[in-house]
């Protein structure tokens, strides 16, 4: 099933000279001043999309052939929300609640404070759990596996109670796996390809390559697109995210590869309240609750935190006055998400519109040359 039209700028409701500015903008980072080794851009609206646009080359040496039409990217935090939908389509199904406690699943998770928290708190960004583990290094050094990731987050102490602030937390994520893969009896990659993957049509994306992927006399390993790493990964490179064990190991915070026209689904079924083709994936109750302001009815949170700084289930809504906003130009019901390895996908319910960059160069820290794009992106849109 595919929920994507491929048409004219045109068609997809873009001004054509505008649309050619703003991919000439992307065109420059990657090939002529090299700020970027690979990016692609995909933009939709009212399920009508030009396509994906291909810029630079699949490896990052300067030698390098140019990147595939059918390249894959490690979209790196993009994965939480997506993984985060996969939770709440348990709670629809009456299998989960947004209060139930961490503890109900996994009881070892109580320990030093945390027995208080719920998957509500993963859900938002509130469980005072930590980005990343204090071993996380070693952790990736030994080849861990996840299950490592969430007995290791067991015995951590919280930065403060749950529900007293906000804090970005892979590791609550990663909890919030564990207890998806208890409560359907499959692992969580399994788990959003039978429920979204297979049914959207989205035949390149895995959350964790399989090791078929890297068989064959044309492995679809050679299809992902090479990441210039940060200097502290250039040297590791057993667990990089060029790795092999990182492309398999499927972290539920960061692991997705996909394509743009595969994520693109996903961003056109959020569009459609949960809707693909003649079936109902998500319910719309679903799609709102996730992509509403969910910080709102969090008491003991700071002012600054919900009004300013608002998170649905998983997405992150737009922060207009903070540095890594999604753009100046959409609307204040945009929400979406970022990604470490160099990607961003908002999607605008109002003007029924999504756009994703997705490149192969970790993110500038204030985003702006993202927000330039998503700007002159956003102005193509008549």
């Amino acid at each position: 099933m595919t929920l994507l039209t491929i048409s004219t700028p045109e068609e997809s409701g873009l001004d054509v000279d505008r649309w050619n500015a703003a991919l000439g903008l992307v065109r420059n980072w990657a090939e002529r001043d090299d700020r970027v080794p690979a990016a692609a851009v995909l933009v939709g609206r009212r399920g009508m999309t030009p396509g994906p646009q291909f810029f630079g080359r699949q490896r990052v040496a300067a030698n390098s052939p140019r990147l595939r039409n059918d390249a894959i990217f490690l979209i790196a935090s993009i994965t939480k929300p997506i993984v985060a939908m996969g939770a709440m389509l348990l709670i629809e199904r009456g299998q989960l609640t947004l209060n139930d406690r961490v503890t109900d699943f996994l009881p070892d998770f109580g320990k030093k404070g945390k027995y208080g928290t719920t998957i509500r708190n993963l859900l938002t960004h509130t469980s005072g759990l930590p980005d990343m583990l204090p071993n996380n290094v070693d952790l990736r050094k030994a080849k861990s596996p996840l299950s490592t990731f969430v007995t290791e987050t067991c015995t951590v102490a919280p930065d403060f109670p749950p529900g007293r602030s906000v804090q970005y937390q892979s590791m609550g994520i990663a909890v919030l796996a564990a207890i998806m893969e208890q409560v359907s009896g499959m692992p969580c990659a399994e788990f959003l390809r039978r429920e979204f993957f297979v049914p959207l049509g989205m035949h390149d994306t895995r959350l964790g390559a399989p090791d078929d992927w890297f068989n064959g006399a044309q492995p679809v390993i050679d299809r992902i697109a090479e990441i210039r790493v940060p200097a502290e990964q250039v040297q590791e490179t057993e667990w990089n995210w060029n790795s092999r064990y990182w492309r398999q190991l499927g972290a539920p915070w960061g692991g997705l590869l996909t394509t743009p026209l595969d994520l693109g689904q996903f961003a056109q079924l959020m569009l459609n309240q949960g809707r693909a083709g003649g079936k109902q994936l998500l319910s719309p109750a679903t799609v709102r609750a996730a992509t509403d302001n969910q910080l709102a009815v969090l008491k003991e949170l700071p002012d600054e935190e919900r009004r300013f700084r608002p998170w649905g289930f998983g997405w992150r809504l737009q922060w207009a006055s903070h540095a890594n906003t999604f753009g100046d130009l959409v609307s204040p019901e945009t929400y979406g998400h970022w990604g470490a390895t160099g990607t961003v996908l908002w999607i605008d319910p109002v003007r029924e519109a999504f756009a994703l960059i997705l490149s192969t160069q970790p993110l500038d820290p204030n985003g702006a040359p993202f927000q330039r794009v998503s700007n002159a992106i956003s102005a193509a849109f008549q």
